[in-house]
Order: C-alpha cells, then sequence, then structure tokens
C-alpha cells in the first residue's frame, strides 16, 4: 500500500494548469522529500500488483501498466531534478544527497523484480503471437533490454552487490555537481580596477559590474567561470595577467584540495563503474554503454575519433604557429601560451576576415535572437506560432513561457525559457522537460531551454556573443524534439533516444542561425533599427571556419579522456585522487593530443558531463551525431533550404518518432541511404587538399 500524500502538498494530484504545468508558485522545499517518499512507495505497490497477478501477463497488463506507473513521482522528480541545475539551494542540495541513493535503490528495486522480470520474459519469448504493432513490439524489447541491463538475471548475491554499487554512485554523482558548483562560484575573478578589463565591451563591463553587485561584492567587478575550459571573456581582453588567472582559475576547479575537490568522488566513481560493468559481464563501462548506442560497439567510436586525431593535431599546429607569429609580432616574447590563444585567434580573425567581435554584438540582441530568429525560423521550416503566457507561473523571475501551437492552433505544448547566469544555476545549456508527450497518458511536452548568458543592469539590452546565439538554436533544436513528439508510450517520448543521436537535431538547427534570411531578420541594431550590413555578415559567416583545428582538437582531447576513464577494467580502476593530472597527462599523450597550448576542453575533474550527468563513456556522441548533422545540412541545401515541404519532411522522419523506431533505420529512411562522413570532414576542414 503506497503512502498517502496530504491534499496540502501540490504534488499530491496532476496540475490543473494548462499542459500540467508544475504549480510553481505553490511548491515549497519542504514539500519534496514527502512526495518521494510517497510516490517510491505509490510506484513500488503498482508494481507489485502488476508482478503478482494472477491473469497472465499480456503487453496491456505488464509493459504497459509499468509505463502507467509512478505518475506522483514523475511529477516532483520532473520539477526537482529541474530546479536542482536551474535554480538550487543549500536546500535543494540537502534533499538531493538524501534522495539521489533512494531512488537508485527504488530503481532497483524495479528492475531486479524476479516476479515482474518474469513476466516480462514470458511475453518476450511469445512476441511473434502477441501481434503487436511496431511501436508495441519495440516496446517490449526495449523494456525486456531496460530490465537485463540493470541486471536483472544475475543472482541474488550479484544483485545485492549491484544494489550498492548503484546506491553508492548516485551518491558520488550528486557530490560531485555540489563540489563542482560551490568550487565554480568560489573561483570567479574579482576585480577592483576597471582598467584591468580593458578590451571588454562596455556592456560587458557592466554585466560584470552587475554580477559583482548581485553576489555580494561592495565594489569591483567579477568575471564569473562558465563550464568549459575556454571562456568568452579571454577573447578580448588585454590584461595578460588577468587572462592567465582567469585561465588558471577554469583548469584548476576540482584539483585544489579542501572541501570542493573533486578527485575522491571522480576516481570513486570510475572504480564503481568498472565494477558495476563486471558484474554485468562487461570488460568495462564504456562497453556497457556504448553497446546500447547507435555505434554499438568501441570499435566504431575508435575508429571514428582516431581518424580524426591526425588531421585535427595538423590543422590546430598550423594554427598555433600562426598565432605564435602574431603573438611575437605584438611584442611579446617567449613562447604562446593556452591564455593567448583566444585573444591572437581573434586578433587574426579580425585581420583575415575584417571582422570584430564586439562590432557585431550590438546587432546581437536576445530578444531580437529569439523572437525574430528562433521563433520566426521555426515559424517558416514547421508551421509554428509563439504566443507568451504571462499569466502562468514561473520557478524563477528570469523565467518567461511560450505556448507553442501548429498550424490552425493545435496546441503542442509550452516552451520555457530560462536564458541568464546566476549563482544557483550549474554552468553550460542544456534542455530539460518538466512533462513528456504520450498518447498513452494523454499528455503534451512542457520543455526547457537553460543558458548561461550574463545578465546587464536593469534596463539595458542583453547582447550576445555569435557563440551564445549558435548556442541558443542548438539548445531549441532540442525543445523542437520534445514538442514535436507523436508516440504512444513515455518510454519513446521526445528526446528519449540513444546518447548518440540526441544531439543530431539540435545540432542541425544550428543551421538556421547563419541561413541568410533568417539572420537578415534578427540581426539588427538595438540602437539605431539598422541591420548588420550585408558585408559584414558575409564575413561573419566565412569567419566561422577558422579555427577548426583548436576546437575539434579541444573537443576530441575531452572526448579520449571519458574513454580513457571508462574503458579501464574491474582490476585497473582504481586511481588514486591525487593521481587525477598524471593519469589525463598520459592518456592525452598516447593518443598525440598533449598540446600545451589546446587543453582539453573539460578537464576530468570538472567534467560534469560525464560524472554528473549521463554522458558517461558518451561524451563521443557530439562528434558523432555530427557525422548525421553535417550530411543532414547537405540535404537541406540540396532541398532549397528554408521551406516549408522540408520541416514538414524532417519532422514527420526524424523529430515526431522519440525512441520509437531504431534512429539509424529512421535517417537512412529520411536520406535515402546511410549517412556520409565527408560532409563533417569539409565543414571541420579535415578533408585532404
Amino acid at each position: 500500500m503506497g503512502r498517502v500524500l496530504p491534499d496540502e502538498n501540490p504534488f499530491a494530484r496532476p496540475s490543473s494548469l494548462p499542459y500540467a504545468l508544475p504549480p510553481f508558485d505553490l511548491i515549497r522545499e519542504e514539500h519534496y522529500l514527502p512526495a518521494f517518499a510517497a510516490g517510491m512507495a505509490e510506484q513500488l505497490a503498482e508494481v507489485e500488483a502488476i508482478a503478482s497477478s494472477a491473469q497472465p501477463p499480456t503487453l496491456d497488463n505488464t509493459v504497459v501498466a509499468l509505463e502507467r506507473s509512478g505518475r506522483l513521482l514523475d511529477r516532483v522528480r520532473s520539477v526537482f531534478f529541474n530546479l536542482i541545475g536551474s535554480d538550487s539551494t543549500n536546500g535543494l542540495r540537502a534533499i538531493e544527497a538524501t534522495v539521489a541513493p533512494q531512488l537508485a535503490a527504488h530503481s532497483d528495486a524495479i528492475h531486479l523484480h524476479a516476479g515482474l522480470f518474469r513476466r516480462i520474459e514470458d511475453l518476450y519469448a511469445s512476441r511473434a503471437e502477441l501481434d503487436l504493432s511496431a511501436e508495441q513490439l519495440r516496446l517490449l524489447e526495449r523494456y525486456r533490454s531496460d530490465f537485463l541491463r540493470a541486471g536483472a538475471s544475475l543472482s541474488a548475491s550479484d544483485q545485492s552487490r549491484l544494489r550498492q554499487l548503484n546506491e553508492e554512485l548516485s551518491s558520488l554523482s550528486t557530490e560531485f555537481s555540489a563540489r563542482l558548483l560551490a568550487e565554480t562560484n568560489s573561483l570567479a575573478i574579482h576585480v577592483e580596477d576597471e582598467a584591468q578589463l580593458a578590451g571588454l565591451s562596455a556592456d560587458s563591463i557592466a554585466s560584470a559590474q552587475e554580477a559583482a553587485r548581485s553576489r555580494g561584492h561592495g565594489s569591483g567587478y567579477l568575471l564569473p567561470l562558465i563550464l568549459p575550459t575556454a571562456q568568452p571573456v579571454l577573447v578580448s581582453l588585454k590584461n595578460r595577467a588577468l587572462r592567465e588567472r582567469i585561465f588558471r582559475a577554469a583548469t584548476s576547479r576540482g584539483l585544489l584540495g579542501g572541501p570542493h575537490d573533486t578527485g575522491i568522488s571522480l576516481t570513486r566513481m570510475v572504480q564503481l563503474r568498472a565494477e558495476r560493468a563486471a558484474l554485468l559481464g562487461y570488460p568495462n563501462h564504456a562497453s556497457y554503454i556504448v553497446e546500447d548506442q547507435t555505434a554499438s560497439t568501441l570499435d566504431a567510436v575508435s575508429a571514428m575519433l582516431d581518424g580524426l586525431i591526425g588531421p585535427s593535431v595538423a590543422n590546430a599546429r598550423t594554427e598555433e604557429a600562426e598565432l605564435q607569429a602574431a603573438f611575437e609580432a605584438a611584442g611579446s616574447l617567449g613562447t604562446l601560451q593556452p591564455w593567448d590563444w583566444a585573444f591572437y585567434a581573434d586578433q587574426i580573425k579580425r585581420s583575415r576576415f575584417d571582422i570584430d567581435a564586439a562590432t557585431v554584438r550590438p546587432y546581437l540582441e536576445l530578444e531580437r535572437v529569439l523572437m525574430d530568429g528562433i521563433f520566426s525560423a521555426a515559424g517558416a521550416l514547421y508551421g509554428l506560432a509563439f504566443t507568451e503566457r504571462n499569466d502562468l507561473p514561473t520557478y524563477h523571475s528570469d523565467v518567461r513561457i511560450f505556448e507553442v501551437t501548429d498550424d490552425g492552433g493545435a496546441a503542442l505544448g509550452l516552451f520555457l525559457a530560462d536564458f541568464y547566469a546566476r549563482e544557483s544555476k550549474r554552468g553550460g545549456a542544456w534542455m530539460n522537460t518538466f512533462v513528456d508527450q504520450s498518447h498513452l497518458l494523454g499528455t503534451a511536452a512542457v520543455v526547457v531551454n537553460n543558458l548561461n548568458i550574463p545578465r546587464p543592469p536593469e534596463g539595458q539590452p542583453t547582447l550576445l556573443t555569435a557563440d551564445e546565439v549558435r548556442t541558443a538554436f542548438h539548445e531549441f533544436g532540442h525543445a523542437l524534439h520534445g514538442l514535436f513528439s507523436d508516440v504512444g508510450y513515455p518510454r519513446f517520448s521526445g528526446t528519449s533516444v540513444p546518447r548518440d543521436f540526441v544531439e543530431y537535431p539540435s545540432q542541425v538547427n544550428e543551421m538556421w542561425a547563419w541561413w541568410p534570411s533568417v539572420l537578415a531578420n534578427y540581426a539588427v541594431h538595438h540602437l539605431t533599427g539598422e541591420p548588420l550590413p550585408q558585408e559584414t555578415a558575409d564575413r561573419l559567416l566565412a569567419s566561422r571556419s577558422y579555427g577548426q583545428g583548436f576546437a575539434t582538437t579541444e573537443y576530441l582531447a575531452a572526448a579520449l579522456l571519458d574513454q580513457e576513464w571508462h574503458r579501464r577494467s574491474a582490476s585497473d580502476a582504481a586511481i588514486a585522487p591525487e593521481d587525477v593530472e598524471a593519469f589525463e597527462a598520459a592518456a592525452l599523450a598516447r593518443h598525440g593530443l598533449q598540446l600545451d597550448s589546446v587543453p582539453p576542453r573539460y578537464r576530468s575533474a570538472y567534467f560534469s558531463h560525464i560524472f554528473a550527468s549521463g554522458y558517461s563513456a558518451g561524451y563521443y556522441s557530439y562528434i558523432w551525431s555530427e557525422v548525421l548533422d553535417a550530411d543532414t545540412v547537405e540535404w537541406f541545401h540540396e532541398n532549397e533550404g528554408l521551406h516549408r515541404r522540408n520541416g514538414d519532411a524532417f519532422r514527420a522522419a526524424l523529430l515526431s518518432r522519440g525512441g520509437s523506431v531504431d534512429p539509424m533505420e529512421a535517417f537512412a529512411a529520411f536520406r535515402g541511404r546511410p549517412p556520409r562522413i565527408e560532409p563533417l570532414l569539409e565543414r571541420r576542414g579535415l578533408l585532404p587538399v
């Protein structure tokens, strides 16, 4: 019997708001723990009823019944884990530390339930006689795979150890995330003298002053750190000592010892993941992960990554030589350092393409980018319309809510935009869902995009960099994947696809940021209303090809670090926390990626993707997905680009299908053939001359 949640708890019943939007204005911290406890108890009671049923197993009374179970738990979990990333507090982090191992144990209680697994196995054995639709058959197959991969066929003693591993891993991931957020906030760079900020635009300086004020500094300017190694301000800052200070702060996160050190967490996770993989019958954690992705094998992943290293490093070395010459021409002595790269790359880009990022930013104002860029492109391509809903509650004053409708006003769902950085938000950019689309449950999608754009002072415009524009379009691609979902079962909704496929739709959506008609529509000076001059737009687009050696090399370094950590067997996975840096150096050297001036996009100690998110052994996914993305961009160009017929075709074949079909089969059906790598190589300048 499940615990009864008091009626006054806002999670006790489905939300009555449009699209089941959570009632954020009613939710308080004290509501979470009782709702989690009641939700887990309720679902376990539902599972027990399914498993102990006297009726022979059918798809409806077993697998579909599981899809219907856990509604209360889903309501509280979706809100809580969205907020722990976007607006965390000490109270929420304490709750997370409590519930994370409980949720791991709860998942094990379901997936390791012998009676439940027997019913699924019986259904699977007789699947040929069940007259199932294609989606129903895939649902049964995926459930069986989920249970097997979770350890359902292990012995009782092995299952007992597996439960211990999963609980500890869950706690360690939570610990890593909390320590990294605290370290990142504590290492933000405070500057008293504005003269040190020479090179930054006036609005960037104003944002730094606002950041200092909002974080309790009585005076001065604060330069918060963002998640990757590369920090955007290094492009513009003329003060070399300050550039070095920022770079060293960024790359030292989690490595300084003390309460925010992440070394113990990450090395223990590596060890436990390797042990769990061995328990489940795999040589290492990476093999376990990749088996369930579109890549399927580590050999396929290695062939992709290793094949890119040589040309990428060669390009990076060529770029480095150019930068060293520019460094010396500017009167600097010695060797170009990593904190110099972005600054001198920008100098070369300005000279070669006659483009200055600071002169472009006034044309990239956030509201225009959103309304006349992102939304307008989605309207032209897919027939979408967006209506802001100021009548609906949000979880933070920064958040905006838009109702999304299709042609003729048919409702698709809600889009939440949470664009500004704040101390309570983790770094990076991401999409998440509060409600998943499902015909079974009668729900439409409620999705959120999180960015980390510095907030300007009140009344001043939010001006973006070109990279922030690209990121905004990228994350909206994920949002479209969720909003367009048209599947029967929650298991397949939206972005519930293999990790190495999930980035594909979002990367495709980046193309519209630079599509001439879209760019012309939003790139308008925020003061004068003048459009970005065409010659400037042309140079901006041409300049995007510069620096691919650096970009590809820093990415490959991070992707291969991920693989190196997770290809270790259980017998050799133990590494002392103090050896993290030595492990990194040796791993990069083995792959020919130890370039002093091109550090990995993420060092291990702040590699949140793989130690506090779902990308362990899967960071290769971005470039794996980019093969599909570049091939699809070529298809759009072949078919005249921004046309409704193209959007409808892409939506029908891929964006609406979620995980209900094999993704690579869906791609091949859409493209008329398997993907080709040549468009990616051409885009990144890696084709032989």
